[in-house]
């Protein structure tokens, strides 16, 4: 049925009410219902429910075996109801968002293809997802089969949304899992394990300009000396040259440096946390990177 701009929601836009800060934690019941809409239009009115009560079914039998339950602790006859049920009823923001993904995964992969019509596409199934997550100030979207967790509206749109997209192409898929391995390490707060990834994403992107074109390069040659490379190499356009040196100590500084500082080397006899802004400060800016030396490339 998709999305409608009702009376109430113009006039909490009116009122300035509309939510502008995203939470991670919280997943209110709201939003819950709004999704549980979305999975009914995709799974279950049509004639063909009894095939996608089976894929529902796959997805409980996943969720039991990753969290070691013998059954989910819902109530309902079927599988699928108990699915739906332990969606609505978990205390778990993590568990909300695992079966969000999943369902998802199969919607994009699966439904996608099927021949029959369906009452909302794959494509509008999704789109309205992430519309909901923004509706209700929760700071998730659905991109590239992953749920990944955004900070600032603006840097997702132009800077994650892109890179992912660019980053689609089979000659980084690379690159493409090593960002999206971070975005997962991120949204789980696992952030020495993120800023890593970020590193690895930013490597390989680099390999990959090379391997495209002929440069040779050691398979383990650091971020400096790629950067090196792709620069002596002509990646840059003519009319940088004059601030190349900028440019790559800019690169060589960003990235590889903030990476060493805080997650590449031994803490030594303390501790060391790696903060959460930390993290999402190296993931927006592996992703304006990676976006540019990409464009860079596409425009030998």
């Amino acid at each position: 049925m998709g999305i409608h701009n009702i009376y109430s929601k113009r006039k909490k836009s009116e009122l300035g009410e509309s939510q502008d800060v995203y939470q991670y934690d919280i997943i209110p019941d709201k939003f819950r219902n709004q999704v549980i809409h979305i999975i009914g239009d995709m799974f279950r009115y049509n004639d063909h429910y009894r095939g996608e009560q089976e894929l529902l079914n796959s997805i409980y039998d996943i969720l039991c075996r990753e969290y070691g339950y013998l059954e989910l602790p819902a109530e309902g006859g079927y599988k699928f109801e108990k699915l739906l049920n332990f969606f609505l009823i978990t205390e778990e923001s993590e568990e909300v968002l695992d079966v969000i993904e999943l369902v998802f995964i199969v919607i994009d992969k699966q439904i996608r293809n099927r021949k029959y019509k369906l009452i909302m596409s794959a494509d509008g199934a999704i789109n309205e997802l992430n519309q909901r997550f923004k509706e209700n100030g929760i700071g998730y979207q659905y991109e590239s089969s992953k749920i990944v967790r955004i900070d600032a509206e603006y840097i997702h749109s132009e800077a994650v949304k892109p890179v992912l997209k660019i980053l689609s192409d089979k000659n980084y898929k690379g690159a493409n899992a090593e960002f999206l391995t971070a975005h997962e390490h991120y949204r789980h707060k696992k952030y020495k394990e993120c800023i890593n990834e970020c590193l690895k994403s930013f490597e390989s992107t680099l390999k990959t300009i090379c391997k495209k074109h002929g440069w040779k390069y050691q398979e383990k040659a650091t971020a400096s000396t790629l950067i090196g490379i792709v620069s002596d190499n002509n990646l840059f356009p003519s009319f940088m040259q004059s601030q190349m040196g900028s440019i790559k100590s800019v690169l060589e500084s960003g990235i590889p440096t903030v990476r060493n500082k805080l997650s590449g080397h031994g803490q030594g006899d303390s501790v060391l946390v790696v903060e959460g802004h930390w993290a999402s400060y190296l993931l927006h800016l592996t992703a304006t990177t990676v976006l540019f030396l990409v464009e860079l490339e596409l425009n030998l």
